[in-house]
């Protein structure tokens, strides 16, 4: 008989990355669903920097995960056995499963995915999360114009290749910054970046002073910590600089710190604005259709780092995140 292995949430992490104690791996009956519910079984999860904060208790923009819950993630899955009037077994659905081979649901929050136009996978990526992300972060947020520099941090990861690669898509010249020469290179030779640069070298203010001469009129922020603040010193004047994420900070022994140079807002007359995905939930039918079409004109390219070995591998997957291992989005296969 199948069995539902899952990983639950056993501990907060205090600081640092998290510890094998972290997690508690068990295994269950599967569930069958009742009226109105469905069964997915759950093919690939999506991993994402945010899942660290949702370990933490305290006030954030989702409710943090319970001790001995399930851990949140998103996956694709395949529905196998249904009671729901809109979905059918041997449909492919995405949705917040968890982390775990099988998920009951009644529908809330889960979308069919037609696994003809793209693998699975991408739509976690490039045409799912990370895509609206970009696009929403990009476009709604840092209202970039053609002509104007577009800087990204964490470019070689999920959202920031997407965010590089629509900007040039809107005229905009396009800089990354991102871990390692190797990286580096990928983002300017692969995905037409104008150019990148390696926050490891040590020289971050130097490079963006060098590359983005006039300076900055849209920094889109995955890190935080010292590449933001070298950022926030090349801003243009009325700059907006959106932030989406700080990784940098994320699993910080010292806590989390802010910008030094923060005044350079008001200097420059600039912007600083946080976002959520989710808030543009009732449009994501517009970003995913755009998106799509990029990718079917071959103007926008996907790029997923899919983890084979089974929801065994789930918590030494997961710090390839912070370790800056991954090149776009990564996904682990069950």
């Amino acid at each position: 008989m199948p069995v539902n292995a899952q990983y639950r949430l056993a501990a907060r992490p205090a600081a640092g990355l998290p510890k094998d104690t972290d997690w508690q791996y068990t295994e269950e009956a599967v569930p069958s669903p009742g009226e109105g519910e469905f069964l997915v079984e759950v093919r690939y999860l999506s991993l994402d920097p945010a899942m660290r904060t949702w370990m933490n208790a305290g006030r954030s923009y989702v409710p943090p995960v319970g001790i001995g819950e399930v851990m949140r993630a998103a996956g694709i899955g395949r529905v196998t056995e249904s009671r729901h009037p809109a979905f059918k077994a041997g449909q492919d659905v995405f949705g917040t499963f968890g982390v775990q081979n099988y998920a009951i649901s009644d529908g809330t929050g889960v979308t069919i995915v037609d696994t003809s136009i793209a693998p699975a996978p991408t739509f976690l990526g490039t045409l799912g999360i990370s895509g609206i992300t970009a696009y929403f972060g990009l476009f709604d947020v840092g209202k970039p114009e053609p002509g104007q520099t577009v800087v990204v941090s964490a470019a070689a990861g999920s959202v920031g290749i997407v965010v590089g690669q629509l900007a040039k898509i809107h005229g905009c010249r396009v800089v990354g910054i991102a871990g390692g020469p190797e990286k580096c290179r990928t983002l300017v030779e692969e995905y037409g970046f104008d150019a990148a640069v390696d926050h490891r070298a040590g020289n971050v203010r130097a490079d963006l002073k060098e590359h983005a001469p006039d300076g900055i009129d849209v920094f889109f922020d995955n890190v935080g910590g010292d590449v933001l603040e070298a950022a926030l010193a090349r801003l243009a004047r009325g700059a907006r600089v959106v932030l989406s994420g700080a990784v940098s900070q994320y699993n910080s022994t010292e806590g989390p710190r802010g910008p030094a140079n923060y005044m350079q807002l008001l200097v420059r007359r600039a912007s600083m604005t946080g976002f959520v995905f989710s808030d543009y939930t009732d449009r994501y039918p517009e970003a995913t259709e755009a998106l799509a079409g990029w990718v079917r004109e071959g103007k926008l390219k996907a790029r997923e780092d899919v983890v084979e070995g089974g929801i065994a591998k789930f918590p030494e997957t997961l710090l390839k995140l912070f370790r800056g291992e991954n090149t776009g989005k990564l996904v682990l296969a069950l």
